[in-house]
């Protein structure tokens, strides 16, 4: 009975004990200025307990995370640092900062270190036979995400990096000292040295980017830290872990491309090492490891692909946490981006296995968003051979974009993502393909931030099979677009309308048709003048499209809108033109200045009183557009349209660009049967003015070419040369 009061009373008085504290912390991080009095007495009371004799025995774990706590807020503080101009700092900083500098003396410092480093920083026993025994849960527990507010071991190794980082000049030659003491073998029977050095080479690892200056780490590596990765003894199994961890954190600091090979090497053998990889927590270090020195480059790794792969496919099945599967597919997912399409002959092990682990996982949303990225990446390197993938991965999609079911909440932004890469790398479009657009209506009416990408997906349906996608879809996408465009940011309004743009461009015949009942509102925009540069560009981009490609749907659109607008057809047709020249500064795309100079050229030759009174104005735009598109031959002084295709060009990619999509190709065939890339806008000027010449004879053409400016004749003069 005395024992169990005894405990009682304890407990209340560390629950006392630890309120008091959360009122101090609270006090700093509310007032900082109002708690510099108490810095001196606060740090002296924490560093005493935590990093002294004086606490042996009688701190507990949670009192040691809140002085820890307390002591790192104290040295991160904003408030306490003066500016690089010190003139610049307020007195209460000035003030603090001085208490602080104070108290943080050369030995202070050199004692806080060690004791993190060879105190805290050590293994204990539960630790490790935690690891023995469930090393995947040991992994998990380390890593935690906010752990470092309530665990002792992350807490002490931020509470290090902090430290390190603020007092770096001071602390560095301090480690230092330590790892050069450990120099030379280790007893195995030791297992207090083991420790020491695995808590050494932690620290280390932690400071890595402030001793970039200090450690020459290829040297370390060569000559030290690839002897410890042999070492086969088992006692030895965390200090193998803890280097692999170690090289980890340092790859992408200080690291020679030329020592990658002898670490693939290692990282292999370690992989192999199957009582490694069952009894100890390395395969989270061996993979990032490969995840970290990927990202900084992937040379000499593809020599290394196939054994590496297969290593970490067979890593996958293995463990069976949930985090560990997350975080292995990450690496996967790394090595598949990396390489691109040198990975399609080792992947057949991979594609079989997920349609197993996203069964699975039904129930771990997370999961199956690393099993999202992993296709992602796992079709842009099969590219058009993904459709293979096709009878799991679509129902993948389906499911993941479907917000009627309950799982979108975390899969909707990389399933949008897999949809998108799937139509980019699809040849052509299946039936199944198509039926998953039936998600798209709920989610444009979403109105979400995942909005860009929707317009994305809509536009990769044009790019595949626009007759078939509009004429299944286009009421419904015309519908969700009135609505879309009612309440919709000027950025959101612009995705709407290259939408359409895009459709009339893959399809002048259809296009123009299915989404009819959005081009009274463009026309509408365009003749009274739409004050954002941006929205009218893509309004002209679209009559455009309209004028040059289907006049005689332009014609019914101009009849249409002067019944909507009680005016005569001339006059309606007249304000168009007016408008189009006046704001042809808007249209900042080679591409479209060049389609508005075809459109309205495209009008020539005509009798119509209103168009030859925008004669000018036509002529103005069309020299504008010779501007931008002709280059001069410097050898025969002649000019050629720049943006001319004749043939078609396989896309070629660089090293360091991914190859091109099926979709990249699909946008080069089209660019060979559209206006602006297929027609020359220096001939087409010249067979419309001929044409208007023969029309008025050469008295009436002179007197309409007197409207335009003299230099603007002789600048299309020059252009004209040789017709």
């Amino acid at each position: 009975r005395s024992i169990r009061a005894e405990n009682v009373c304890r407990d209340r008085l560390e629950k006392t004990i630890i309120l008091f504290t959360k009122v101090l912390l609270d006090f700093l991080d509310q007032h900082p200025f109002s708690f510099t009095p108490l810095i001196q007495r606060s740090l002296e009371f924490a560093v005493s307990y935590v990093f002294t004799e004086a606490g042996e025995g009688i701190v507990f774990e949670r009192f040691i995370v809140q002085c820890m706590n307390l002591i790192k807020m104290i040295v991160k503080n904003y408030a306490y640092k003066p500016s690089k101009n010190i003139e610049d700092s307020s007195p209460e900083t000035l003030e603090a900062h001085k208490i602080k500098t104070a108290f943080f003396t050369y030995p202070t410092l050199m004692e806080i270190c060690r004791r993190l480093v060879t105190h805290y920083f050590l293994l204990t026993k539960e630790e490790l036979m935690m690891w023995e025994e469930d090393p995947e849960s040991f992994t998990v527990e380390e890593t935690g995400g906010d752990s470092w507010k309530y665990s002792l071991r992350p807490c002490t190794e931020v509470l290090f990096i902090d430290i390190f980082h603020e007092y770096n000049q001071t602390l560095s030659p301090v480690l230092l000292e330590m790892v050069h003491s450990l120099q030379g073998p280790t007893n195995m029977e030791d297992t207090s040295a083991i420790l020491i050095k695995d808590a050494v080479f932690n620290a280390v690892g932690l400071a890595a980017y402030e001793l970039f200056d200090s450690v020459d780490f290829d040297q370390w590596f060569k000559n030290q830290l690839l002897a410890e990765l042999q070492v086969s003894h088992n006692r030895y199994k965390p200090i193998r872990r803890r280097v692999i961890w170690l090289i980890g954190q340092w790859i992408s600091v200080k690291f020679k491309s030329d020592l990658r090979p002898m670490l693939y090497e290692a990282i292999r053998n370690l992989l192999q090492d199957q009582d490694l990889v069952r009894m100890q927590k390395s395969p989270i270090d061996v993979t990032n490891c490969i995840f970290d020195g990927l990202i900084c480059s992937c040379l000499f790794f593809f020599q290394y692909l196939e054994p590496m792969f297969t290593l970490l496919f067979q890593l996958l099945q293995e463990v069976t946490q949930c985090d560990t599967k997350m975080h292995v597919l990450h690496v996967l997912s790394c090595v598949i981006e990396r390489v691109n399409m040198q990975i399609r002959p080792y992947v057949d092990c991979l594609i079989q296995y997920l349609p197993l682990l996203w069964k699975q996982s039904e129930e771990h949303n997370m999961l199956r968003c690393a099993i999202l990225t992993t296709l992602i990446h796992l079709v842009q390197g099969l590219g058009a051979d993904s459709k293979n993938l096709y009878p799991f991965l679509l129902p993948v999609i389906q499911l993941s974009t479907d917000v009627s079911q309950p799982p979108h909440v975390y899969l909707l932004e990389d399933g949008l993502e897999l949809w998108l890469v799937t139509l980019e790398n699809s040849p052509c479009l299946t039936s199944d393909l198509l039926r998953i657009f039936q998600n798209m209506s709920a989610l444009l009416d979403l109105s979400s931030e995942n909005l860009k990408n929707c317009f994305k997906i809509i536009n990769a349906y044009i790019f595949l099979s626009s007759s078939a996608f509009l004429q299944t879809y286009a009421t419904d996408l015309c519908r969700s677009f009135c609505e879309l465009l009612k309440d919709i940011t000027t950025e959101g309004q612009v995705q709407v309308l290259k939408v359409v743009e895009n459709a009339l461009k893959v399809n002048p015949v259809l296009g123009p048709q299915v989404f009819q009942p959005l081009l009274p509102s463009v026309f509408r925009g365009i003749i009274d003048g739409e004050r954002y540069p941006v929205v009218m560009s893509t309004y002209l981009g679209i009559m455009g499209r309209v004028l040059l490609q289907n006049a005689s749907f332009f014609s019914v659109l101009l009849s249409q809108m002067a019944c909507e607008l009680g005016q005569e057809l001339d006059q309606i047709l007249g304000n168009m033109i007016e408008m189009w020249v006046d704001r042809m500064d808007n249209i900042t795309q080679p591409e479209r200045r060049k389609l508005s100079a075809l459109a309205l050229l495209s009008l020539l030759p005509s009798l119509n009183s209103v168009i030859q009174d925008k004669f000018c104005g036509i002529i103005n735009i069309s020299v504008e557009g010779l501007h931008d598109v002709m280059t001069e031959d410097p050898e025969t002084g002649t000019y050629k349209d720049c943006m001319l295709m004749s043939h078609f060009e396989e896309p070629k990619a660089t090293e360091d660009e991914e190859p091109p999509t099926e979709q990249d190709k699909r946008k080069k065939l089209l660019a060979l049967k559209d206006p602006v890339h297929t027609v020359s806008l220096q001939q087409f000027i010249y067979e419309k003015l001929k044409a208007q010449q023969e029309l008025l004879g050469e008295q009436g053409f002179q007197a309409l070419m007197e409207t335009v400016d003299t230099e603007v004749v002789a600048q299309l003069q020059e252009f004209l040369q040789g017709f």
